[in-house]
Formats: structure tokens, sequence, C-alpha cells
């Protein structure tokens, strides 16, 4: 028996270096780390001890002999990346070294003192705290202008993948650390500058994501009716910036441009049974809404085909085995590659919808042209594609020339993402980075070091990779922090202390008082937790809270 790799994966990696004999791979020290949908065990090497089942954040390795019906498909997908021969499942990964190296990390002066602001409190925000915060005498301010942390964990993790929100057990741990503190609801640029940031710590570290959508650039994109999949996201899962609905539920149809995972993810939410959604920790405002929804059709459209898909084989399994909807792929001929995808998709979709149940239309080899409507949305128009090689060997869709309209009151666009600009931060609008070697920011592309000023995540790298994917990012930029204290180019010179933060802005002690009360009050309700999505509210529980002790 072997143990397998399941859906729920973040990317973390902790199992691979718990595991005894290498084979769980790749490793971030490895080039297809940053490219593989997740890591795979190898069914021939597994010695069945156990240990990565206890280094999983998120309850994702299972061994062979618990797994679900619809889980059985990661036996297959673990064993065909560790294959040595060439199956044509763009699985496959290079040969192993004999152990997978964990990166060293640069040690400091124990009697230094080092104060780091980290501007942001996702995850990889926390994983830099916690690189920096083992070492002596460090000191680590986070900061974000929410009043909550933990970024698309909360956020941005859809709502029926409560697995996954299992990491932030290893956020806690962090936070529980005494170096460590929070000053939630602190907006850089508007309640502070970076300058006073670096007047007041050691070092700055932005880990600011990238969470301005791309645009598609089609006439009619403005129309009312038009929203984003990461407003959708936001809205169900209760950002205190997204509390109304951004789009129409009164349609029976909803048109999703682009076919990454959180197409997915808001394709499988909007049509599942609300009573199933119920018993999550979805945003009480979106629960209600989805109640009285009347759509029954969401159609997901992508350029090229089913092989070169966006979405990963994990949340396609997701997909195919949801119970209150159906898949659907008309493209039938579309379907004949020997890929994991088009396999899955030719034995787990049907070619015509049941009108009786909800659906999903997986619709390939379409562009769009422009978004039609007088005043509102009133549908799509779309070009179909064909696919060329080039001589590099990446397929591009080319537009045919041959239109349809696709009837629909609610355009959806998710296409990826771009970082958005700090005030007083250099920043890339060619790449939509901040620009950087290393996580050492640049004061302009390929330009000179910026001092004690750093960069982690999507902000660093662009949006790649998962949750996990930060981890070693982040370990990066804190080595390269490190060693310019080692050297000497952050000077040990005794700093003013931050203002203390103000009325309105929590602290690590008030984060912990509003987390247990939507904890309890999920509780009362019989879910995980019931969020608080109104920023006065959250600080106006902190106090009673407080007030109460």
């Amino acid at each position: 028996m072997t143990h397998v790799v399941t859906q729920p994966c973040c990317g973390d990696a902790a199992c691979a270096f718990a595991c005894p004999v290498n084979c769980i791979h790749p490793t971030p020290d490895e080039p297809d780390f940053a490219t593989a949908e997740m890591v795979y065990i190898d069914p021939q090497a597994c010695v069945d001890c156990g240990a990565c089942v206890k280094a999983c954040p998120v309850g994702a390795i299972k061994p062979e002999s618990r797994l679900t019906a619809e889980e059985h498909v990661f036996v297959e997908l673990n064993a065909l990346f560790h294959a040595d021969s060439d199956v044509g499942n763009g699985l496959e990964s290079p040969t192993r070294p004999a152990q997978a190296p964990v990166p060293p990390v640069v040690r400091i002066d124990g009697s230094r003192r080092l104060s780091v602001a980290v501007v942001g409190a996702g995850p990889a925000a926390l994983y830099a705290a916690d690189e920096l915060l083992k070492q002596r005498q460090v000191q680590v301010r986070v900061l974000d202008r929410l009043p909550t942390p933990h970024g698309l964990v909360r956020a941005g993790v859809a709502p029926d993948h409560q697995h996954t929100k299992d990491i932030g057990r290893l956020f806690e741990k962090i936070e529980s650390h005494p170096g460590f503190a929070y000053e939630l609801g602190v907006e850089v640029g508007t309640d502070v500058t970076h300058d006073q940031l670096l007047a007041t710590h050691d070092a700055v570290v932005y880990a600011t994501g990238a969470a301005v959508d791309r645009r598609l650039d089609v006439p009619g994109e403005d129309l009312p009716g038009n929203a984003t999949a990461t407003d959708v996201v936001a809205w169900y899962n209760g950002h205190p910036d997204h509390v109304e609905a951004p789009l129409d539920l009164s349609g029976d149809r909803i048109v999703v441009v682009g076919n990454g995972n959180v197409a997915l993810d808001v394709s499988r939410v909007l049509l599942s049974d609300p009573e199933s959604l119920a018993s999550t920790d979805i945003a009480d405002h979106a629960l209600d809404a989805l109640r009285v929804s009347r759509v029954r059709v969401v159609e997901v459209l992508a350029r090229r085909g089913p092989a070169q898909a966006a979405f990963t084989v994990p949340e396609l399994v997701g997909l195919l085995h949801h119970p209150d909807l159906d898949v659907v792929v008309p493209q039938r001929e579309l379907l004949d590659g020997d890929d994991v995808k088009s396999r899955l998709l030719r034995e787990g979709t049907v070619a015509e919808a049941d009108p009786a149940r909800r659906h999903v239309v997986l619709r390939f080899l379409v562009a769009p042209v422009a978004v039609l409507g007088d005043g509102s949305v009133t549908g799509l128009e779309v070009t179909r594609t064909s696919l060329v090689t080039g001589p590099d060997g990446v397929v591009a869709a080319v537009p045919t020339g041959d239109h349809d309209v696709i009837p629909t009151r609610a355009v959806l666009r998710s296409v990826g993402y771009r970082s958005a600009p700090v005030p007083g931060v250099p920043f890339d609008p060619v790449t939509h980075r901040i620009p950087n070697v290393g996580g050492r920011v640049l004061d302009v592309p390929g330009g000179d070091v910026l001092p004690r000023t750093y960069v982690v995540g999507w902000a660093k790298r662009g949006p790649s990779g998962f949750i996990g994917t930060n981890k070693s990012c982040s370990l990066e930029t804190v080595n390269h922090l490190l060693s310019d204290v080692a050297q000497g180019r952050i000077e040990a010179v005794d700093r003013p202390e931050p203002l203390r933060a103000t009325a309105g802005v929590l602290d690590r002690e008030g984060w912990l008082l509003l987390d247990a009360h939507e904890r309890e009050a999920g509780r009362r309700a019989g879910r995980p937790r019931r969020k608080v999505v109104d920023r006065r509210r959250m600080v106006d529980v902190v106090e009673a809270a407080r007030g109460g002790r």
C-alpha cells in the first residue's frame, strides 16, 4: 500500500521534507515546482511510514486504502508523475536527486536586534514572518489594509474547500510567536508611508499580492452586468469591500471568460445547492442571495483546447464529481486526446445537458469579441479559434472569424491578475510587479537595489503557484534580507518605536477576539464560522469582547 496526495493539496511541500525516502516531488528546489499542479508521491518508493500525513497542513494525503471513489484518479496521477517512460501525459518529471536538499537559512548574530515590517497578511507575508522569527531578537510587525489577516485563505478559497483553509492552523502557530505583532486596518500610502515604515523598522517586506483583474479589452466590457470572478469570490467569502452582489442572479445563464481554477470555483459555488453551502463559512449575504438565484447554467469559455486548459486536474476532478450539477462538453470531437484532462472530460462529461439539472458548460476554442447590450449586458459575441503551434512549441489560439452570440445577463472575466502599485514603492508597469532580484527591490526595473526594501509572493513573481509556493518564495527573500544584515548592509541603529495602532486598528489580540467570536457564532449555527463582514462591526465586536472580560 502507498500514500497518495489528493485534491486539497496546497503545494506547501512540507511533506516532501518530512519524507525519509525522498519519494515526494517536485520539491521547492526543483525547476518544475513552480509549474506542477501539486506534489506527487512515488508509489514505488513510498514505504508507508505516514510521516507525510503528519506534515501536510491541509490533510491532503491519505493511504490508498482510504480513498473515495472519486479520489482514485490520484493514484494514477501520482504514479504518472514519477514514470520513467514518456507516456504523453504532460506530467513526467526528470530523474530526481538522491535527496531533496533543504535550502540553508542564513543566520545572524543572536545579539543583533532586528525589526521588520511586513506589508500584507496573506500566506506569503506569514511565511516570511515565520522564517524571520526563527532568528533570535527579531520583531515582526505585520500590517494589512483589511481588519482581518490570512489574505486569500480567508477571502479567496472557496467555502466548500474547507480542507484547504486548514492551513490557517499553521498561521495560528506563526502568530503565537512572542516577536509577532499585527496592525490590521492600516493601509500603506494612506495611513502610513513607506518612508515612515523604513524610519521605524530595519527593513520592510512587501507581500501585497496581485488583486487587480486583467481586462478583456473588448467593446462593451464596462456595461452593467460585467464583473470579475475575483469580485464574486470576494463577495461569497465575506470580503468587507465586496458585500454587494457583483452580478445579476435573476437570469438563468452566466458566462465566465477564462477557464482557470477560479473560473471553476465560481461556477461550482454559483450552481451548488445553497443548503449544502449552509454548513460552510460562506458569507450570510451570499447564501441568502444564492437561495433565490435563478441561475441554472454557467458557460466557461477557453481560447484553447482541453489539453491546454488552465484549470488543474484536482480542480477538474472536484467539479466532475459534484453531486449538484452536471458538466457538459458539447464539442466531443475535441476530447480524443490521450492527455489526462481530455480523458477525464471524455469519461466524466456529457454532450447535452439535462434540463432538469444545473450544469456547467465547458466550451473550448472560443474567444470573446464584444459584450453586447444597450444599457446592460444581453449577450456575449464570441469567435471560434483554431490552435497553431509556433516554432517555440507554444500552442496559440488564432481567431477563425466564425462568430456566435451567447445570450446572458452577466459576463464574468477570469483571465488573470496583476499587482497594483504601492505608493512610494517602485513598480514595473510592464510586468505589473514590484521590480526585484531574488526579492530585493530595485529602484527601477533593471536598476539598483533599494536599501532595506524587499518583496515576496505574487507582488514579487507574478500570480503563479499555489498557497504553499509562497513558502519557498518567502525563504529566498528572507535569506537575502538576513544576508544583508549579516554583511552590514542593514546598519544596527536605534530606531524610534512605531506609532501605536489607533482606534479602529486591530492588533493580534483584537484579531484573536474577532476570530473567537466568528467561530462561536459558527458553532451555534453548525458551521466552521460566521464571518463578520462590516469593518465597523468588526471593531465593535472586539471592543465588546474586551469590555466583557
